[in-house]
């Protein structure tokens, strides 16, 4: 297994520590895109179609923690989990007059609030790995550190858990959550640390973003460890492998994606997607 190189630090970046999962270096989009296409074609399609989901991780060593566990600061985490319910609520409740279409079931108003940025116990995820890469490399004002690509194998995870095969629909979750009812969020988050586990899901096209972003969803029962850890704690750290993007080569990956057209215009497509777009071109 090959190691990084020595990576510049910053007071707030979380240390190294010995991976327990699969672990590769990049030095190019290129290679990059090399390590994640299959060696050999899939016996039914005959083509070459990764089944893994990416995301993309500004600081390389960091645990991968859902936008609610890290509400409320991050040393520690999980400090304000028990709040999930309260969060969602209100978001139903003050969303209302700006939402331009009705949803169709309230999983969908859960994967608008992640969306819009409001914390859940949801992580964001893309069929692509440019994308993540895009997200990977975003510009910080900090001093340049190392980034990350994950990819998880999703589909081993639902087979530890014995879900389907099949990334989720919001119609799925009846069958497998509500044994037979419907199962909304708030049945889900209060079925307690029962039974652990893990799913993707795949959000309806809400906007234009879900759509060009190829984006998905993990959820986890557990709201008390990162999800590497959950994972790890259930036999499955060898779902995920991380990609790491050195930081003396952060801006070459940048400009390649550019050379590629996975950049803010194209992913957030609208007028402050452009906007974006121009901003970082220029600077």
């Amino acid at each position: 297994m090959s190691k990084p190189p020595k990576h510049s630090t910053h007071a707030k970046h979380p240390k190294r520590e010995r991976p327990r999962f699969a672990e590769v270096v990049i030095h190019s989009l290129g290679e990059f895109i090399d390590r994640v296409t299959p060696g050999q074609p899939d016996p039914v399609s005959g083509r070459r179609r990764d089944s893994g989901v990416y995301r993309g991780a500004p600081h390389a060593y960091a645990p991968i923690l859902t936008s609610l566990d890290r509400l409320g600061g991050t040393h520690p985490p999980h400090t304000k989990a028990d709040l999930e319910e309260h969060i969602l609520r209100n978001y139903v409740r003050y969303s209302r007059p700006h939402v331009t279409r009705s949803t169709t079931n309230d999983w969908e108003e859960l994967f608008s609030a992640q969306h819009h940025g409001v914390p859940t116990r949801l992580l964001d995820w893309t069929y692509s790995p440019l994308v993540a890469a895009f997200f990977a490399t975003r510009p910080t004002r900090a001093e340049e550190h190392d980034r990350a690509v994950w990819r998880l194998d999703w589909q081993t995870v639902h087979r530890a858990f014995d879900l389907p095969p099949l990334s989720l629909l919001p119609r799925d979750l009846d069958s497998i959550l509500g044994e037979g009812r419907h199962a909304s969020p708030w049945d889900f988050f209060k079925r307690g640390s029962s039974k652990a586990f893990a799913f993707l899901v795949e959000p309806p096209s809400l906007d234009q973003r879900i759509v060009a972003q190829a984006a998905v969803f993990t959820i986890a029962t557990d709201k008390t460890h990162s999800f590497d850890e959950f994972l790890e704690l259930h036999g499955l750290g060898g779902a995920l492998t991380r990609f790491i993007i050195p930081a003396e080569i952060v801006a070459l990956i940048r400009d390649q994606l550019d050379l590629v057209g996975a950049d803010e215009r194209r992913l957030f497509p609208d007028l402050d997607g452009v906007a974006a777009a121009i901003r970082r071109y220029y600077a």
